[in-house]
């Protein structure tokens, strides 16, 4: 008996994906990459960027509340009260004058439609917020009123008693 060999076609190898040289391209990459991040962060430091970030400012202006009662507020009680700042001289405020909502502890002063304590009450001023006289002096339930004008909102205007309010100059 004779052997025989019989022979088969070679089927090629297969390399596999991951072999040593693709790995080591990606280290390189990676360092380069890495490498090249690291300079740029040093030379923005280097060149002046701002170390710090500024800070917003910011003001709160409380909102307006309006109260549904048509009573008095602390800021508008019958005359002679302990509660009520005294009445300013006469003549000190005029139409055009700039004044500003002093002492209501913070209640705040109803401006009205017209003045007197029964008019409606349009809106409920803010402690220290600043209006422009627009009419007045008015003499109405035992009190003096002007009327009112918002200077950057012509919206927010009404009557307001004399006691409250305080000439301020270039508001």
């Amino acid at each position: 008996m004779e052997k025989r060999i019989i022979r088969t076609p070679r089927t090629r190898r297969q390399l596999p994906v991951l072999n040593t040289w693709v790995i080591f391209g990606a280290l390189i990459i990676a360092c380069v990459l890495s490498t090249s991040t690291l300079i740029l962060l040093w030379l923005s430091r280097l060149s002046g960027a701002p170390k710090s970030q500024s800070t917003a400012i910011l003001q709160i202006i409380p909102a307006v509340t309006l109260t549904a009662t048509g009573g008095p507020s602390a800021a508008e009680t019958t005359p002679g009260s302990e509660q009520n700042p005294p009445t300013p001289p006469p003549g000190v405020i005029s139409a055009g004058a700039y004044v500003q909502v002093i002492g209501t502890g913070g209640d705040g002063l109803r401006m009205r439609d017209q003045p007197g304590l029964n008019s409606a009450i349009r809106l409920v001023a803010s402690e220290a917020e600043v209006f422009k006289v627009d009419e007045g002096p008015v003499e109405a339930d035992g009190y003096t009123w002007f009327r009112l004008v918002g200077p950057f909102d012509e919206t927010r205007q009404g009557w307001a008693v004399v006691n409250f309010l305080s000439v301020v100059q270039n508001p």
